[in-house]
Order: structure tokens, then sequence, then C-alpha cells
């Protein structure tokens, strides 16, 4: 197929691709699939390998917050049976954390639901990164707590941070649509914050909510502009209790095209499948790591994932490997940052009306897979262990 090789050929040299081109890989039809991962596999394994980097989530403060995300279960007047609970203590956080890193992660994410920290949060953070960094050398530390005020960053950075989450989510036309208590601008200035204190910057999307292959390709060229190192790809996962309970508009297939969408506009930065993987590829998953090169392990903010145990297996089994903590996980060119040829309170982890027609059946085939949709009850903020 001409357009995949021309796409390789692109990814290899960190060429962006042109919107159709994009917009033709989400238009591929079904029976084409199988070529689609292949091809976008190969500019994977160009820049990462086989390696699978694993990240661990911890959920520092759930629930209660006072934004409107309507894709969120924490959101303001969410009805949706989440635990809530207030800050953990930093040796609480560091324990917690310390399951996801005996289970192989290399990266610990650190998220706090909330409209964006006080002073005084950054402080009760900054100790929680410190505390896990004491006890585990080498650990990688991204926080995720919202919309930052000048400073803010650069006082993650001292305390050890190497990361900073704030996703864009959806398309700049589209964001009203989804959240009015702060805006698209609002977001990107947060990720530029957090670029400009020398942090890397992590980026991503939530596919699913109703957007179209326009708005899709629209925040993917976004996000390479912004030029984060990391571009989570998460899934709607439709929690009962909030505004989007009834977007079930995902199948494996559509996940697998969007994937590997992301992966041809940023060819070398690290794509993570996040939320809502398990819900939404299903069976499927083990294509998906041919797209992307990171996971998150286990249990995500407010919803259980697959068992740790159940990730490792699944990387061995379809011949990839786990990244080490002596690994560098970004290409060697990548040492200042960017996505591109020139050289993103989003949580870390979590379709247009004629998708029918122009996807080849986006919508779920069996209808929505709420059984899938579990609560998370364990780890942190719980007595149980996590399933890390």
């Amino acid at each position: 197929m001409d357009l995949l090789n021309t796409l390789v050929d692109k990814g290899l040299r960190r060429e962006t691709p042109t919107r159709g081109e994009a917009l033709a890989v989400l238009a591929t039809p079904d029976d084409d699939l199988l070529e689609v991962v292949a091809a976008a596999g190969k500019v994977r394994r160009h820049w990462f390998g086989r390696r699978v980097k694993l990240n661990y989530l911890v959920n520092l403060k759930s629930g209660l917050c006072p934004e409107d995300c309507s894709y969120c279960s924490q959101r303001l007047g969410s009805k949706a049976d989440i635990l809530k609970y207030t800050w953990l203590k930093p040796d609480e956080a560091s324990q917690a954390a310390a399951a996801g890193l005996a289970g192989g992660a290399k990266r610990v994410c650190l998220v706090a639901s909330g409209r964006g920290p006080t002073d005084r949060d950054v402080d009760r953070v900054s100790d929680t990164i410190k505390a896990i960094k004491e006890q585990n050398e080498g650990v990688e530390v991204c926080a995720c707590l919202g919309l930052l005020s000048d400073g803010q960053a650069e006082r993650l950075r001292e305390a050890g941070a190497d990361a900073y989450n704030h996703n864009l989510n959806t398309s700049e036309s589209t964001y009203a649509d989804i959240t009015s208590t702060h805006t698209y601008a609002d977001r990107v200035d947060t990720v530029q914050k957090a670029h400009a204190a020398g942090l890397s910057a992590c980026s991503g999307l939530i596919a699913g909510m109703g957007e179209s292959d326009e708005d899709l390709v629209d925040v993917v060229f976004s996000l390479r502009e912004l030029d984060p190192d990391s571009v989570p790809v998460n899934f709607l996962i439709p929690f009962e209790g909030t505004p989007l309970a009834k977007e079930w508009n995902l199948t494996p297939q559509r996940c697998l095209r969007i994937l590997a969408m992301v992966r041809f506009v940023c060819p070398d930065v690290e794509v993570r499948i996040a939320g809502g993987r398990e819900v939404h590829l299903r069976s499927m998953q083990p294509l998906a790591l041919h797209l992307a090169n990171s996971i998150f392990l286990g249990d995500y903010l407010t919803s259980e994932g697959q068992a740790g145990r159940a990730d490792l297996e699944m990387i061995a089994d379809a011949g990839f490997e786990v990244e080490g903590a002596d690994q560098v996980t970004l290409p060697e060119h990548r040492a200042g940052g960017g996505c591109g040829s020139h050289g993103g309170g989003g949580a870390c982890g979590s379709v247009a009306a004629d998708a029918d027609a122009v996807d080849g059946g986006a919508r779920q085939a069996d209808g929505p897979r709420t059984d899938l949709v579990a609560v998370r009850r364990r780890g942190a903020g719980t007595d149980l262990a996590p399933n890390a």
C-alpha cells in the first residue's frame, strides 16, 4: 500500500505526515488492519526496538474534584461509585509505589484530582517524591497535579520530579464541549510551563468521547507541535454516573488505528497505552505493543486494570521485553525533548456521528461492555494490596 510505505519512510526520517495521510490511517478498512499495524510497527521498532516501558500510577487524592470534565469519574457532580480520599501521606504513597516498582515499573506517576495544586500541595508532593527516590534508586517520577501556577514546575523539578503530565485530551475546537471550568489554552500553558522548567513533558489524549477523525488528528498534530517526550493514549472508560456513560464508540480495530496514527505522527516519542486498554482493546492488546512502547502496569486511578502478572506475561508472549532501569527510553537525538523533526489537571490514565460509514463499523458490535468496567477497590487509599 503506497500510503503505508510513505508513512514508514517519513517515520524513519522523523518527517511529519500530512493531515490527509493521518486521516487515511483512521479510515483504513478492517481488512487492511494488519498491514497498518505492521507498517507502524516498523517505525516503533526502529526507534524503540522491542522494549516496553512499564509505568505505575499512584492516586494521591481521589475524587472530590471541582472541575467538570465530562469523561472523569472524579468530576464535580460525578455519581460514579469510586474511592474518595484526601492526600496520602508521603510514606503511604511511597509504599504504594513500591508495589509497582517491584513488578518491574520504571516510572511512578503521582496523580491528584483537582484543578491544580496549592503551594502547600506542591510541598506535600515534593516530600513524596523525595521519599520515593530515597528508597528506590534510579526510579523516574512523573507528577500529574492539574494546572500549574508560575514557579510550581520549577519547585517540583528541584524536589526530584523527572516529568509532568497534563493531557490535552481532545481537539481545541471541541474542548469546550467536554469541559467548561478551564480552557484548552490553560492545558497548553501547563505543558509549556513543564517544558520551560526542564521537566520531561508528558501530554496525550482520550479517544472515544464522540470526537470525529478530524478531532483526533487535530489533537495529535497539536501534541506534536507541543513537543512532549511521551504521549499517553487513553480510551474512554464510560463510567456510570458521568455525562459520557453512554459513549461506547470504540472497537479494538479502531483503537489500533488510532495508536498507529499517533505513532506515524510522533514516530520517536514514547507512545503509552493508558486507561481503557483492557476495556476496548481486550484480546487485541498484544497487537497494540507493536505500536506503543509503553504501558501502565496494573490498576489505574479509579478503575481496575488487568493483573500486573498478566501484563508481564502478555509482553513476553508477544515477543517483547520489559525495559530495564538502566536503559534509556528515548532515542539519543531526543535528549533535549521533542517528538518532531525540529529538534504535552488531566489524569495520566484514564466518534463522529457518521463513524459507522467512515470507520467500517466503529461502534461496538455487541453493545456496551459494561462488564469490563471495574471500579478500583484496592491499592492506594485502601487496606488491600494492589494487583501489580
